[in-house]
This record gives C-alpha cells, structure tokens and sequence, in this order.
C-alpha cells in the first residue's frame, strides 16, 4: 500500500533554521543504502494496515547522525516490519544536517499531527509509540523524557496533544550518555532498547540509559548481546538479527499488540 505524505509545517510556521541547500540523494556506497540529506521541508509518511479496530502506530527516526537519513534501511523497511504486527508505520523525514533542535522540533510536531488525526488514519491515540536507530534513537528518547513541547506545535484552531509517546524503541541508540540520563523520570514512556556489546562507541549510552530508567521504575527490556555491531536495520545476520522478535514480544507484554498477534 503506498504511503500518505505530511508536510510537518505550513508555509512560514516551521521554526529554527532550514538546510542551506535542496533535499538531495547522498552517491551510493554500494552498500544498497538510500541516504538523504539537505532536509528543507521537513514530513512523514503513513503506511497504514487494514484493519476494523484502531491499531497502534510507531513514529519511526531513521539515523545517520544528524547528518544524514538511512531513509530505507531505518525508515521504509521498518514500517514494511511494522505493517506485518499490524501496526502502523510512520516515517519521519526530519531536518538534516547539523540541526539537533529542528529534528527535535520536527518530531514534536509529527507526533503532535498523529495525534490530531488518528481518527482519519484509523490509529489508537494511546498506543503511539517512537522508534529510532542511532542518532534517531538519541531523538526518540528525547521525546521520550520530553513532558512539554519546545516549540508551540498547534496553528490558528488546531488543538493541542499530548506529545510523550506510549512507548519507545531504541535500537543501537547513540549520544544517550550525554546528557539524556538526567532526563528520565517516573513519567519517562516504558522503553525497549537493542544493542550489541560490540557496538564500542555507543552501548555505554544504552547501559547508562537503562540503569537510568530501572532507577526510575519505568517498565523497561534491554536486549543485549555481544555481536551486532551499529548501523544494521533488519539486515543482520549476527546475535542482534533477533532483535525484531524480542521487540514483538515486548509490544506484547506491554499491551501495545493483542498476547495472540
């Protein structure tokens, strides 16, 4: 089923600052990996799943350490994966490179929009959750301690709503040991973090996080093993290629996916 784009900001209402160049393809690695960059106008996009009842949703920040977006490998393929549980997808396409806060910004606002029109894309409000690889795990999380928006996210006579997510995915999450630590809270959304031990720059982030989040009794899964390494999506074949199956499992005993599902 084709996606549904939404541009995140009407004309003149985006805040911060907007890449100095047009959206742009980074030249291929040979690795079969789609690379954006330059993001100016910043959207998401919904594949929704058929279904009688709402179902849940995941906002989805591919990585690429705010540089770039692995738009296919952390973004599309993910809400392919995703549809499959019977959950709906949601790809954000958010402001690169070198623009921590209009990413943030951007993703405020997309879980804001998801929220002001679950009705029309037949999805749960209290079942939305965000899920980020890499630098866009570090995002995910952010907006997982965030409490109140950075920005005002709602124009002329929309309403506002509640920007936490129900719960986060943080898959090989960077920068989490600088400065997210102190974020957690009791209110923190029940997170489910993946890394791989061998991922030497980043898993200190994910042991310090998590340590953070059993301080703060917030119902959380680490999986944790020793290969993986970072950057993988869905694609590998080392101990962390598990990590789907944990994560489904985890939807489960949350309550976010019916036990039989």
């Amino acid at each position: 089923m084709p996606g549904v784009v939404v541009t995140l900001w009407s004309k003149g209402t985006m805040p911060g600052q907007a890449a100095s160049g047009p959206e742009r393809a980074m030249p291929a690695r040979g690795d079969n990996v789609l690379r954006l960059t330059d993001i100016s106008e910043p959207s998401f996009t919904v594949y929704k799943v058929a279904a009688d009842k709402p179902t849940p949703a995941v906002i989805i920040c591919p990585g690429g350490g705010y540089g770039i977006l692995a738009y296919d490998k952390e973004g599309t393929e993910v809400a392919a994966w995703l549809n499959s549980l019977g959950i709906t997808g949601i790809v954000l396409k958010y402001r690169v490179p070198k623009n921590q806060e209009g990413a943030f910004q951007d993703l405020q606002r997309a879980i804001w929009l998801v929220r002001h029109r679950a009705t029309e894309w037949n999805i749960a409000r209290d079942r939305i959750g965000v899920m980020g690889f890499s630098a866009g795990g570090h995002l995910a999380a952010r907006l997982s301690t965030q409490a109140e928006p950075s920005v005002q996210l709602w124009l002329n006579n929309e309403e506002p709503q509640p920007i936490r997510p129900n719960f986060a995915i943080l898959v090989y999450p960077a920068y989490l040991d600088q400065g997210m630590v102190g974020l957690v809270n009791t209110k923190t959304a029940p997170t489910f973090i993946a890394h791989a031990d061998d991922d030497k720059n980043f898993i200190k982030g994910s042991k310090v996080y998590h340590e953070a989040l059993v301080a703060a009794k917030v119902p959380n899964t680490f999986f944790r093993v020793a290969t993986g390494g970072h950057g993988h999506g869905l694609r590998s074949d080392k101990e962390i290629k598990a990590w789907p199956e944990q994560c489904q499992a985890w939807l489960k005993q949350i309550g976010m996916l019916p036990a039989t599902r």
